[in-house]
């Protein structure tokens, strides 16, 4: 298997018009877009140029290079055309850089005329050798366009440069999939409309939003109550369980944690009186629909609303060790002259109803299904597998919010807010994958197992909480990748200088989301062991 290629940022500093726009135009890898020119607001305009690689552009003056240069890990000095050198601050980064053992490029943009192509290059090398920048290679571009031999070795150079870094630095977890260029635009737009406070709002508010579609699922007939149950991993006498009697009313019952999914516990009576409208609806028998029932699925399901089946004596598809899957019974047995296709069936198994899981989410629109997902407890290996996909797609989210935890001005206080953020996270991991004890304890009761059969097939520490001292390790673990000892960020710990995410105190992006998403990884298979231990339906 190829070795993921680590983050790479390479920044381009220089004073206004020196051609640093038109440079990234030029040396971009892949045709994402033009860069679009904004307002200078003291902060780099970042392009995504391919998969882990950004090139930045920063105007100095009048913004300060040293903050944003300390976190780049490829600087190139862009020289202003009418001559002068560097600059004193462009000049003290260059100089910073080279200590640090950041590679430093330094581009000349001007169209020399004839015979003066040496003495502009001869001027240019004095001035950055009298500025303390003589090792730094030099290249003068003739315009615009990339052509000829300078234009060439520039880029031969960048590209060496960047090919050398992404074999040190560590992926970013698939950093540009992951954290795409609109979500970029998103941080970084916050950041400059209100500074850090404004980006832990931002946050804050998507991880709000997460699975924030509207889904109301109407669970009607005999036995409903017990199907309630199931779809939310609750047993007979537990805590918010549903009655067996159907309620004279609708009767919400909100998914914990996801009140924007909610259940409803349908009457027995009329379809009429069966309200709110839902998005899909599931029909509970002890057996085959009657004609009662299939009446009731009609009026239920009018308008496309999607209708399924569960039976609760276990029979259909799947019985005596089958996989769970849709009945295929016939609406013309229960006496329609019209005959329809039935609604898929589903068995009431101990345990719970996977295959109804998969089903509801393949009808509900994409937002609804994912909404679903994230709400209800898995029931299957396949189900733990989807969720935690779902998670793991979303974990750069929190561990923003873990990073920038290190604004903390009081020492130490960083360090203890990244902690306790990630170790809230990893215990919701856990329990969004069924892995707390009481959830064991429900399921192992449902499937006759001895007490502690289900928590022996979870191998991780974290899945049997995560202390301080296992995120700790973790943290520090990944603190020590890298280059220099420490982590490095790619294109968000760019986004924030000395004082954001990198801050001395602070662990950053990378270390929050490696913590994140190894813990995820190992949820993930404790799971699948979990939820695989199904001794299957009695024999006949």
């Amino acid at each position: 298997m190829t070795t993921p290629r680590g983050d790479v940022t390479a920044l381009f500093l220089g004073p206004p018009g020196s051609g640093k726009s038109e440079l990234i135009r030029a040396l971009r890898w892949s045709d994402t877009g033009e860069p679009v020119p904004k307002p200078d607001a003291g902060v780099p305009v970042l392009f995504p140029a391919g998969p882990g690689l950004f090139l930045g552009e920063l105007s100095c003056p009048p913004a300060a290079p040293g903050p944003w240069a300390a976190e780049a890990d490829v600087l190139v000095l862009v020289l202003p055309r009418a001559g002068g050198g560097p600059g004193p601050e462009l000049a003290e980064a260059g100089r910073a850089a080279l200590a640090r053992g950041v590679p430093v490029l330094a581009v000349l943009t001007r169209i020399p005329g004839p015979g003066e192509e040496e003495p502009e290059r001869a001027r240019a090398r004095g001035e950055l050798v009298a500025a303390g920048l003589d090792s730094v290679p030099l290249f003068l571009v003739a315009g615009p366009e990339p052509h000829g031999a300078q234009w060439a070795a520039l880029r031969a150079a960048l590209e060496r440069e960047v090919a050398a870094l992404e074999r040190l630095l560590p992926p970013a977890q698939e950093g540009f999939e992951v954290l795409g260029e609109e979500e970029l635009a998103a941080v970084r737009e916050a950041f400059e409309a209100g500074g850090l406070e404004a980006v832990l709002s931002w946050v804050r508010a998507s991880l709000e939003r997460l699975g924030s579609a509207q889904v109301d699922l109407g669970v009607a007939g005999e036995g409903a109550g017990a199907v309630l149950d199931a779809l939310r991993g609750l047993g007979e006498g537990d805590e918010g369980a549903a009655p067996a009697e159907p309620p004279p009313r609708p009767l919400p019952y909100p998914a914990p944690d996801h009140p924007n999914v909610v259940l409803w516990a349908l009457p027995a009576g009329p379809p009429e009186d069966a309200r709110p409208r839902c998005h899909a609806v599931v029909l509970v028998s002890p057996g085959p629909l009657g004609p009662e029932e299939a009446a009731r699925g009609r009026a239920l399901s009018q308008a496309g609303t999607p209708c399924f089946h569960v039976r609760t004596d276990g029979a259909g598809p799947g019985a005596g060790g089958g996989q769970e899957g849709p009945d295929d019974e016939s609406w013309v047995v229960l006496g329609g002259e019209d005959p329809e296709p039935p609604p898929p069936a589903f068995p009431l198994r101990p345990g719970g109803l996977p295959g109804l899981q998969e089903a509801l989410r393949r009808a509900l629109a994409p937002a609804q299904g994912a909404a679903l997902l994230l709400a209800l407890p898995p029931a299957s290996p396949a189900g733990a597998r989807a969720k935690a996909e779902a998670l793991r797609g979303e974990a750069w989210r929190p561990a923003l919010l873990a990073s920038l935890a290190a604004t903390a001005p009081v020492p130490g206080l960083g360090w203890a807010c990244d902690v306790a953020l990630l170790r809230g996270q990893l215990a919701e991991y856990r329990r969004e994958l069924g892995l707390e004890p009481g959830a064991l304890a429900r399921r192992e009761r449902a499937l006759g197992l001895p007490p502690g059969t289900l928590a022996a097939l979870a191998r991780s520490a974290l899945s049997h909480g995560a202390t301080r001292e296992a995120v700790e390790e973790r943290l520090r673990g990944w603190a020590g990748e890298g280059r220099a000892g420490g982590v490095l960020l790619g294109a968000l710990g760019f986004l924030f200088p000395v004082g954001g995410a990198v801050a001395t105190g602070g662990l950053g992006y990378r270390a929050a989301h490696g913590v994140l998403s190894q813990g995820l990884a190992e949820l993930q298979a404790d799971a699948e062991a979990v939820l695989g231990a199904d001794p299957g339906p009695p024999e006949a």
